[in-house]
């Protein structure tokens, strides 16, 4: 089993997101017992909260669940998460200064670099200051990114 962990600010909006849609491509795909997802926040704010009810609104027009409730991200989760995605280069340097180990700090992605159709795009930006655009904006990326992350998870698995 391959293990993925989405990391956001506040894990309200896009890694919550980032989960969903990951889930729901791994069991289209017939792969929901060979890819465990999870997401978490840098900050504790939200813990324990659904996320944001625009991103649930926005995920549940596309078919998606945003369902899960928001946690903080722990040192622990690297060595219980095979890769740590995180949604933008704030995000990247945050879990950086939480690594332990150069073993540690190898788990840690860029959602953007699994991105296949937005090329200009370098992260996933934040939506929760904007409108509705934004939030859309964000499904359009994770989609994107998520099929191609699954990709790669695909040939890990099948090697």
């Amino acid at each position: 089993m391959k293990s993925v962990l989405f990391v956001c600010l506040g894990n309200i909006c896009r890694s919550p997101a980032a989960e969903g849609i990951m889930r729901h491509l791994a069991e289209i795909h017939g792969l929901e017992h060979e890819i465990k997802v999870d997401s978490a926040g840098i900050g504790n704010w939200h813990v324990g909260d659904l996320p944001d009810p625009r991103m649930r609104a926005h995920g549940k027009r596309h078919g998606y669940l945003f369902n899960s409730r928001a946690r903080q991200f722990v040192a622990e989760d690297f060595d219980r998460f095979d890769l740590i995605v995180a949604m933008d280069m704030e995000n990247v340097r945050d879990l950086m200064s939480k690594c332990r180990s150069p073993y540690d700090s190898a788990k840690i992605v860029c959602m953007a670099d699994y991105l296949r159709h937005h090329p200009t795009h370098k992260t996933v930006p934040d939506p929760y200051y904007g409108g509705e655009q934004g939030f859309e904006l964000v499904i359009d990326l994770l989609e994107d990114a998520c099929e191609g992350l699954l990709e790669s998870l695909r040939k890990k698995i099948r090697s």
